[in-house]
């Protein structure tokens, strides 16, 4: 049982598991009645910078030495965000999310690139669990290559790594504070959308389309969002990374039934096996922090 010290943080980052495993769902209602996805990210992450305006000044006091590793943190995190979305709403909930949550392995990659962290037992263990449940779930005998099977996954792989290289980085830049950092998340995502949404175009048009409860619904998730990420930085700042690891993994659990009950999609056995593999490098994964702290 966790003591009270600790009730508050654990709570954060089953709170942000919670969101993360069901936001999904209101991307694809706002899709449903002409929100595409691209527009509903913009709108939600400056929605929530607009309610964390309060950091502007210190963010601003942090900006001239800001750095090189803050774009970087900027555009890893936006991608996070935005191809987390755009997987979501086009993809299988799960087999993308199984997907995203091959990050551990990247993080080791990552870590010896950027930070110069040398791979010990559980690295390798964590690389192998990894591969294992990714070849599993991705092999398809009639392709002949276990590769993700349409756009959707892929953008869920890629948004994975940047979930990955933003962790490296963000501890790589560990002058920069908590707002800072929060505030490069909500930027970075409504950067990224810009040249989609120009590319697409009609964007005046599609902003006039949106009725009073498509706004209401970007309203709350744009409040959300800025809670949830006060809300899981708050617990990170306070809970050692092996245990908030493990209690982030509960995102999967949630995924999985909110995705069979509100979308009618059922994982397959070998999804299961995969998801049994990569759930394990995961929990590793916080050996692998504890070892280097």
């Amino acid at each position: 049982m966790p003591s009270k010290q600790n009730l508050m943080p654990v709570a954060g980052v089953l709170s942000g598991a919670l969101v993360w495993g069901l936001i999904w769902y209101p991307y694809r209602v706002l899709q449903d009645v002409g929100v595409s996805g691209a527009l509903a990210t913009l709108l939600t992450y400056l929605l929530a910078m607009l309610c964390g305006a309060f950091m502007l000044p210190r963010v601003w006091r942090e900006l001239p030495k800001a750095g090189w590793w803050a774009v970087l943190l900027v555009l890893s995190a936006g991608w996070t965000n935005f191809g987390y979305v755009l997987a979501m709403l086009h993809g299988e909930v799960m087999r993308v999310l199984l997907l995203f949550y091959l990050a551990p392995l990247w993080t080791i990659f990552f870590s010896y690139w950027l930070l110069g962290e040398r791979l010990n037992r559980y690295g390798y263990l964590i690389i192998a669990l990894s591969s294992s449940g990714a070849f599993i779930i991705l092999w398809e005998p009639q392709l002949g290559m276990p590769l993700p099977n349409n756009p959707a996954e892929w953008i869920g792989l890629s948004a994975g790594m940047g979930f990955a290289l933003s962790n490296v980085v963000s501890r790589r830049a560990a002058h920069l504070s908590v707002e800072a950092k929060s505030f490069s998340v909500w930027l970075g995502t409504a950067l990224l959308t810009a040249p989609l949404l120009w590319w697409q175009g009609g964007l005046p048009d599609q902003l006039l389309r949106i009725d009073a409860q498509a706004w209401l619904i970007l309203a709350l998730l744009g409040i959300v969002l800025c809670a949830t990420s006060f809300t899981v930085q708050y617990a990170l700042a306070r809970l050692p990374a092996n245990r908030a690891i493990i209690l982030f993994l509960f995102e999967l659990v949630i995924a999985a039934a909110s995705s069979y009950f509100l979308a009618g999609e059922a994982m397959q056995l070998r999804d299961w096996l995969g998801a049994l593999l990569i759930v394990s490098a995961g929990l590793l994964s916080g050996k692998l922090y504890a070892e280097s702290r």
